[in-house]
């Protein structure tokens, strides 16, 4: 077992853990780490505890301090300065007519590096950029291309539901999504209504696709042949969130609803998986 404390560098950025040594450490406690970039300014976000060998890599790096107000003042200045970096940097790009779209600029907390984020659709040929920005910041620097989940996640902005992106708000890392769950929700496979800012698939058909999966494994499908109480039918309807089935029976033409507990009960299918 490893003594750990949970660590983020951004908002709703990825989960990092550090060994916090002799230190007590709260939550929301802002710390100095040393990470593989160099010194850091993170916020504590898990309290100090136990974690096994296969969840953290080892070995773990260090939380070499608590913060200080001076160490704030710091973070907000390297704010300001990457603004200003931002603005060399896009003047940078269109002199050199680069096929390339600046996203966000960040300082290390010691100044050691300087990060420049980007999108593009291919590889860049960024080396006389480099060497332009090596000039004027005398720093070491990083060009680092990314997606366009990232670009949404780093800028943020509103949803289609009218909330904040989650991504930017509270979703640390990125999970796979596919339009198998937009099938399985019954949702429609319009591009428009099924896509985020970023142009891919919301992260949010994710969430109740466990629910949906469980009841697909419960529920009969549609067109499946049915003995009822009312007679023989097939199903013409399914409520996969309230386990709701509409069948149509053959004799009458009349649509029936059901629940999955009355079906079972009455013998028309199993408390077993269907397929």
């Amino acid at each position: 077992m490893h003594r750990v404390v949970g660590v983020r560098f951004k908002k709703a950025g990825k989960i990092y853990y550090f060994s916090p040594g002799d230190l007590t450490i709260n939550v929301d406690d802002y710390v100095i780490v040393e990470t593989a970039r160099g010194i850091e300014f993170g916020k504590a976000v898990i309290g100090i505890k136990e974690v096994g060998e296969n969840d953290v890599v080892l070995p773990l790096k260090n939380v070499l301090r608590l913060a200080t107000d001076k160490d704030k003042l710091i973070v907000q200045e390297n704010r300001e300065e990457a603004q200003k970096a931002f603005e060399v940097c896009q003047s940078k790009i269109e002199s050199h007519e680069l096929d390339m779209k600046l996203v966000d600029v960040e300082y290390t907390f010691d100044r050691n590096k300087i990060l420049f984020y980007f999108t593009a659709d291919g590889r860049i040929d960024f080396r006389e950029l480099v060497k332009d920005l090596a000039s004027i910041f005398r720093t070491r620097i990083e060009l680092r291309q990314i997606g366009v989940r990232d670009e949404a996640k780093m800028l943020g902005g509103i949803g289609p539901c009218g909330r904040m992106l989650c991504c930017s708000t509270f979703l640390g890392d990125f999970e796979p999504v596919s339009i198998k769950m937009a099938k399985d929700q019954n949702l429609s496979l319009n591009p428009t209504k099924i896509s985020g800012l970023c142009g891919r698939l919301m992260c949010c058909l994710k969430y109740e696709n466990d629910l949906y999966e469980s009841a697909k494994k419960e529920l009969p499908d549609l067109h499946d042949e049915l003995k009822t109480s009312y007679g023989r039918g097939k199903v013409v309807g399914l409520n996969m969130l309230e386990r709701l089935i509409q069948v149509e029976v053959f004799e009458s033409s009349r649509v029936i609803e059901f629940t999955l507990d009355e079906l079972i009960e009455e013998g028309a299918i199993t408390s077993e998986a269907t397929k």
